[in-house]
């Protein structure tokens, strides 16, 4: 399944959480959301891509914006991983991998040179509204936070104003 087009409404979920509680989407309207979609906790790429956005949380929250980090991995095993990195990013379990197939997070990739169904490395930013602004699909862990950031600073206005809309193909970002 092909990742959700930016202009169309997120899908709904409701997710546990590391910090013990349930996320349901509808708790994040009103403020901007980052949710990144990772294949397995305390792998190396994870590992590097949950630090980052633990190191850069302080400049999300500046911007108003609520980090979500999603993968299949159970509650308890994302409680071990942010305990042994000390990551400050809440982790959310999705462990019959619904959420991830209707953001288009899973699906067929190529990895090692195969085909395979398996995790796509995924950040989908979400508007106040409830509205996909920006996706990243395919995703490349090393400087991906600081893209992020870039570009919501510029959906929220304060970044470069002549930003020109990417190709639309895998492996890009999109935007409404």
């Amino acid at each position: 399944m092909p990742p959700i087009a930016p202009g169309n409404r997120a899908p709904s979920f409701s997710l546990p959480s590391n910090a013990g509680r349930e996320v349901p989407s509808e708790s994040l309207l009103g403020a901007w959301s980052v949710l990144y979609f990772y294949p397995r906790a305390d792998t190396p790429g994870c590992t590097r891509e949950a630090q980052a956005f633990t190191e850069q949380l302080h400049a999300f929250e500046k911007l108003h914006a609520a980090v979500f980090g999603i993968s299949k991995d159970a509650v308890g095993a994302l409680c071990k991983f942010r305990d042994k990195y000390t990551l400050t990013v809440e982790l959310l379990s999705d462990s019959d991998l619904a959420v991830h197939k209707a953001f288009g997070a899973f699906g067929e990739k190529v990895m090692y040179g195969k085909r395979v169904e398996g995790v796509i490395r995924s950040t989908f930013v979400v508007n106040p509204e409830g509205v996909l602004a920006w996706s990243f699909t395919n995703v490349k862990v090393d400087g991906h936070v600081e893209k992020v950031l870039e570009k919501l600073r510029v959906l929220q206005g304060g970044g470069d104003s002549n930003d020109a809309p990417p190709q639309k193909r895998r492996g890009s970002e999109t935007r409404s």
